[in-house]
């Protein structure tokens, strides 16, 4: 993201060597000479703020030791979360069994084993993600909703497939506190259950990213530079572009 900053004469911004230039008018008709920001690129051509999340956190860990998101849901250890929907309640117990079942006068008269906390086959889900984009829930566009996956299996036989129901269950990062948020599936007796989780937002990869913001500095351009670069002008407006999304800011009220 980009802001533009405009200097006066008296306080004009320095620029670096071969540092990219254009020349800006504004809405009043005076000229800029406008240094573009020199935005590093990564092997891979993104820029940095774009660089894999994982990366990032594994240098932290390198300095301070984090608890793994493991570590933190460790607080849900024998408890159970219930969850209402119509008909059918859901009942979630943290690394035992998710089940569905129907109540009647505080009775269970039909259940459903929707899965068995499977720690072989939650291992080696976590072992085969590398990269963080892919603990995202691909409806969600936000870090908000990144997930930390268990995966439930060995759940009771189901009529139209002849297989045993599994769950995948999501933890994410949600404040004030924790609860079952939805429960859907996915295909025939297959479910994803959400639950969310307080203690995942304090580990970095469930925060979300800050954008970084990138100056575009702009020198006033003096009345008497005018007319020996009008040729300069001339051709140099011609490469004016429009920047989206840019903050302006002023060192200097009479630039406002």
């Amino acid at each position: 993201m980009y802001k533009i900053e405009f200097h006066p004469e008296d306080s004009p911004f320095h620029p670096d060597d071969n540092q990219e230039s254009m020349v800006v008018p504004n809405k009043n008709g005076e000229n800029f000479l406008c240094y573009l920001p020199k935005v590093e690129k990564a092997r891979s051509g993104k820029s940095l703020n774009q660089l894999n999340v994982s990366s990032m956190i594994v240098e932290t860990e390198k300095r301070v030791k984090l608890k793994t998101p493991d570590e933190l849901l460790e607080v849900f250890k024998d408890q159970c979360f219930v969850r209402q929907e119509g008909w059918w309640s859901y009942e979630f117990c943290y690394q035992k069994k998710l089940r569905q079942v129907h109540l009647e006068d505080d009775k269970v008269v039909q259940e459903f084993i929707l899965g068995v906390y499977d720690e072989e086959a939650t291992a080696a889900f976590n072992q085969n993600l590398s990269d963080i984009s892919t603990l995202k829930d691909p409806r969600a566009k936000d870090a908000s909703q990144r997930y930390h996956a268990h995966q439930y299996t060995n759940g009771t036989i189901c009529d139209l497939t002849n297989q045993p129901r599994e769950t995948e269950v999501r933890f994410v990062c949600s404040e004030p506190r924790a609860m079952i948020s939805s429960i859907t599936e996915l295909s025939t007796c297959k479910y994803a259950l959400t639950v969310q989780c307080p203690m995942l937002c304090k580990h970095p990869l469930f925060q979300e990213e800050r954008p970084v913001w990138h100056t575009i500095n702009c020198n006033v351009l003096s009345k008497d530079s005018k007319g020996t670069k009008a040729e300069k002008l001339k051709t140099e407006e011609k490469q004016i572009i429009m920047v989206t999304g840019i903050e302006y800011s002023s060192n200097s009220e009479s630039n406002e």
